[in-house]
């Protein structure tokens, strides 16, 4: 079990105001269990960010122009894409309810205080690493008979593939794409889960909640933020795949990184 004094909470800073990014930033240099591995200056790269970069804490500003704090929250529950927890930060105290009914962890008042802030961090420590734990404990296996076929629609037609062509699979507003040696597409499973499940496991690895990959078909491991990597696979796009957190000790064991 991880020592709940030395998790790193991955972290990303949201503001359009840059000196308030700035001040952020600086005042979770006094906590070193805080690691801060972008900052978004609005809406939109935001919700980008969090589903690329899968961060422990977002510290969400609730007044940006464009897509507002509280629409970054509406759209990642719309596109299917877990929470982070999220910590608002804000000038105004009016939007506190709002924040607390979309289950934020908590909801900040500027200018910050660092007594505050200190409280909020000790509480993300305990709730990231219960949501570890529980994710840590192993499921019974599940017997369900490999699949060496794929079914792959393009253009009005479908294509049967062969399992092991498949360079990788991803999903996006509930729609798994396929894209396989010779041709790319929608699938007909409704999650990557089920996908998964129906692959070999040693072969195909969930390195993201988005992207299912074949091992076999990984070109090269681009390093990326902070400890963190992509993959870029052997399709014709060379296509660049983030690797989770949670996945990047296995990669480091895969690749001896």
């Amino acid at each position: 079990m991880r020592d709940r004094a030395t998790a790193t909470l991955s972290t990303l800073i949201v503001d359009d105001e840059s000196l308030a990014c700035e001040e952020l930033a600086y005042l979770l240099q006094d906590f070193p269990e805080v690691e801060v591995a972008a900052t978004a200056r609005n809406g939109l790269e935001a919700v980008d960010l969090i589903q690329k970069l899968e961060p422990d804490l977002v510290f969400l500003d609730v007044q940006m122009p464009g897509l507002d704090g509280m629409g970054v929250v509406r759209q990642l529950r719309e596109r299917g894409i877990e929470l982070p927890h999220i910590i608002f930060v804000t000038a105004y105290d009016q939007y506190a309810i709002e924040a607390f009914r979309l289950e934020a962890l908590d909801y900040l008042l500027k200018p910050l205080d660092r007594v505050r802030l200190a409280e909020t961090i000790e509480r993300a420590k305990r709730v990231t690493q219960d949501r570890q734990e529980k994710a840590e404990v192993e499921s019974p296996p599940r017997q369900t008979p490999q699949r060496t076929k794929l079914l792959v629609r393009a253009n009005n037609h479908n294509f049967i593939v062969d399992a092991q062509d498949m360079i990788y699979a991803t999903i996006d507003s509930g729609l798994i794409t396929i894209v396989a040696a010779q041709v790319e597409g929608q699938s007909n499973y409704r999650t990557l889960e089920d996908l998964q499940a129906n692959l070999d496991r040693d072969t195909f690895w969930r390195v993201h909640r988005s992207y299912l990959v074949n091992i076999n078909r990984i070109k090269e491991v681009v390093p990326w933020f902070k400890s963190s990597y992509q993959l870029r696979m052997d399709d014709k796009k060379n296509s660049e795949i983030p690797v989770s957190r949670v996945q990047t000790k296995r990669l480091r064991e895969l690749l001896k990184l």
